[in-house]
């Protein structure tokens, strides 16, 4: 009776009566006969038979186990007879529960945490429940919308800046497949793994008002393509950034060293492997979308560390607390420091208001982030942020298949739109903290300055800079 009373059924529910109301709706003292075959043949394995997304499957475990009472003389032949014969209906608001991949990622680590429970237990989260509404609902809609591009999954994480999951999606729909993307997959980050790149480089001396140049390159045997396949010459890091030109940021990693960019990386949260080849600064890197949201948080709470987490608390039913994270806490580590957090804001805000994001715009909200697409349009990220509050939004196939032209900026970035614009105003977001660097003043240009106060004396134009004679032949 004790294992009957706490097994986990699948969907969130653990015990017989739990499942009972989830799958059917009613207690379990009125299951029929065939709805409890059909529950007890779960428990083998409660994706892998469940009564929602695996319905064949299911019901011939469902008969495997009526059978089987035949056999050791629970019921009669008869019985089991009526049983097939009487059709069994799983709750139709099933599908419409929420936060259902939350909660089994959150199941697989209360037992690390605590063990195997010999009482009732209360897991107090850090969910929070209209926000993960509204991501459920905008990753709905945005899988519906690219079904034609060939889009068929998605995952969105939503952290504060504390670290604290506000909002967990795991796939497209959860009665289909309970498969979590958004911390069991790993996929390529495409150029939303840029970010760290220039990091790397503004901690080694640049600024966003570095000029560089768009233009052909080869590292060893490898030659990075832009994403127009062409090249525009003279920009500054900042327009680099905005415009995602891989030539220069396959540039500034070789510069400053794929080393230096996977230690940046890894200090602010990325914990999978990161290979050191130069194309890693394209972003040919596999990731998780709550890696990803916990390695941007940094620049949106002010540069500290911010590992995302989903168990605040976790107590007995009499009121024992056998977890707190808050007693784990340790002092706040800063993992970026100034001028580079001003930087990387500053640039990221551009690619939101002039770059590849725009689309992610929600009017009057201070809003960064990053675009990601990789070879083939086979991973779509947007990584954005604002005021202590992060979200990471990826779309693909599980196949690893390419979609139709899918880009960080087009449904990814309309899906975190979606999502944002009915979560900032519950967040009451705050601006991205730090403030912003004003560009250095130009160069003094003495001899320049000289010819223009002349020609103002004479009444004529100064000559424009390209065509200025060389100061040896000035004439005074």
């Amino acid at each position: 009776a004790l294992y009957l009373n706490r097994v986990y059924f699948g969907g969130g529910a653990y015990g017989i009566e739990a499942a009972s109301q989830r799958y059917f709706g009613k207690p379990a003292s009125q299951l029929t006969l065939g709805e409890s075959a059909l529950l007890a043949g779960m428990m083998k394995g409660p994706n892998r038979y469940s009564p929602v997304s695996a319905t064949d499957r299911a019901e011939r475990r469902a008969t495997i186990v009526l059978d089987e009472m035949v056999r050791t003389g629970a019921i009669t032949p008869q019985e089991r007879d009526a049983a097939f014969k009487t059709p069994v209906r799983v709750n139709p608001t099933l599908a419409n529960q929420r936060a259902q991949y939350f909660t089994d990622y959150v199941d697989d680590q209360v037992r690390s945490l605590v063990g195997e429970p010999t009482e009732d237990l209360v897991v107090e989260t850090t969910l929070d429940l209209p926000i993960q509404a509204a991501a459920e609902q905008a990753m709905r809609k945005g899988i519906a919308a690219g079904k034609g591009q060939g889009v068929e999954q998605g995952a969105l994480v939503a952290i504060d800046g504390e670290g604290r999951i506000r909002a967990y999606v795991g796939g497209a729909d959860y009665t289909e497949s309970q498969f979590d993307r958004a911390t069991t997959a790993r996929r390529q980050a495409g150029s939303a793994f840029k970010p760290f790149v220039y990091l790397a480089a503004m901690e080694a001396g640049r600024t966003p008002y570095d000029m560089v140049v768009d233009e052909p390159l080869k590292i060893g045997n490898w030659e990075p393509r832009n994403y127009t396949n062409d090249f525009r010459g003279p920009m500054t890091l900042q327009t680099a950034l905005a415009q995602s030109i891989n030539t220069v940021a396959a540039r500034l990693a070789n510069e400053v060293g794929t080393g230096n960019v996977a230690a940046a990386a890894k200090r602010l949260g990325i914990s999978s492997h990161i290979q050191l080849d130069p194309s890693m600064a394209l972003g040919a890197v596999e990731v998780s979308p709550l890696e990803m949201a916990q390695a941007y948080a940094p620049f949106s709470n002010g540069g500290f560390l911010a590992k995302g987490y989903g168990i605040q608390r976790i107590r007995t039913a009499s009121g024992k607390i056998l977890y707190d994270h808050s007693v784990e806490k340790n002092a706040r580590q800063q993992v970026i420091g100034s001028p580079a957090l001003q930087y990387m804001n500053q640039m990221m805000r551009q690619v939101v208001s002039s770059g590849t994001g725009t689309r992610a715009k929600v009017p009057g909200f201070d809003l960064a982030g990053k675009t990601g697409t990789t070879s083939d349009y086979r991973d779509a990220w947007f990584v954005g942020y604002t005021g202590g509050f992060v979200t990471t939004v990826w779309v693909g196939k599980d196949n690893n298949k390419p979609m139709k032209r899918v880009t960080g900026g087009g449904a990814p970035a309309g899906i975190w739109r979606d999502f944002m614009s009915a979560a900032l105003p519950r967040l009451k977001a705050q601006p991205i903290p730090g403030g912003t660097i004003e560009p250095p003043a130009p160069e003094s240009d003495p001899i320049g300055d000289l010819v223009d106060g002349i020609a103002d004396a004479i009444g004529g134009q100064p000559a424009a800079p390209a065509e200025r004679a060389p100061a040896d032949d000035v004439p005074f």
